[in-house]
């Protein structure tokens, strides 16, 4: 089987026996997709509260995959791990059973095509991005860390917390109108982190959550053929408009997804 699920952010206790029982039942050919803000490769180097969990999951019966969100250790994910062919799909081999899919990929599983494209605009920066390279020296650097940090601000921190790799470059829209040209722009599913421009527009009526990422969204609409698109980014459960779900903490099979679907 195939199931879906939204952000982690580096806490994996949703898939634990408890909270996932349908485990019990599954191979090393079941799949868990999760929607981006995987969180499980963040740190500046892997720690070892990185490593507990990610050796966690792939010890668990099934294979877990994920687009990238905007919560992701972009460096990391493009240097520190090797790229592997996954069901056709180029991924980054995170351990045996774990695996980032690239953007713009298409896959099969179980005879069913997936879409995959991740990324997306963060939106707790409204205060601004830090980089050691604006700071004469490191003191001066972690001095005005300290002093927004007390003040609440919202920032992050270049290559610590924020990576400018969060939206595509357009090697990778090219290479995912290459890979839909390919299968005359017909999939099962669309696996994302955001949304297109006119699904945001259903849920918030906010402009800043629109973005290069969402535009191309929404521009591939019109001739993109497929039954579900499935996105996280957005921590709610909830079905939006005809094949659109919003995933957050709900685990469910593709292939049984209701569109019926309501808010939880």
């Amino acid at each position: 089987m195939v199931f879906v699920t939204g952000d982690c952010h580096g806490e994996f206790r949703k898939f634990t026996a408890k909270n996932f029982p349908q485990q019990k039942e599954l191979t090393k050919s079941d799949t868990i997709i999760v929607c981006g803000d995987f969180g499980g490769v963040w740190d500046i180097v892997e720690s070892s509260y990185e490593k507990y969990w990610l050796d966690w999951l792939n010890s668990k019966s099934f294979t877990t995959i994920f687009v990238d969100g905007n919560h992701e250790n972009f460096d990391r994910l493009e240097n520190d791990y090797e790229i592997i062919d996954f069901h056709g799909a180029k991924a980054h081999k995170i351990r045996d059973s774990v695996f980032h899919i690239m953007r713009g990929e298409i896959f099969e599983l179980e005879g069913m095509r997936f879409f995959a494209f991740g990324g997306a605009s963060s939106h707790d920066i409204s205060d601004g991005i830090l980089s050691k390279d604006d700071f004469k020296t490191e003191a001066e650097f972690k001095r005005c860390v300290k002093q927004w940090s007390k003040a609440r601000k919202l920032f992050r921190v270049e290559h610590e917390s924020w990576w400018k790799k969060e939206l595509p470059v357009e090697e990778e829209y090219e290479n995912a109108n290459y890979n839909l040209r390919r299968v005359n722009y017909k999939v099962d599913y669309v696996i994302s982190h955001c949304a297109p421009d006119s699904i945001i527009s259903k849920m918030f009526d906010e402009p800043t959550l629109h973005d290069s990422l969402t535009k191309y969204f929404e521009s591939i609409l019109s001739n993109l053929c497929f039954k579900k698109w499935f996105f996280g980014h957005y921590h709610y459960d909830m079905n939006i408009i005809d094949s659109f779900f919003m995933m957050y903490d709900d685990i469910i099979p593709v292939s049984e997804f209701l569109e019926n679907k309501k808010d939880n």
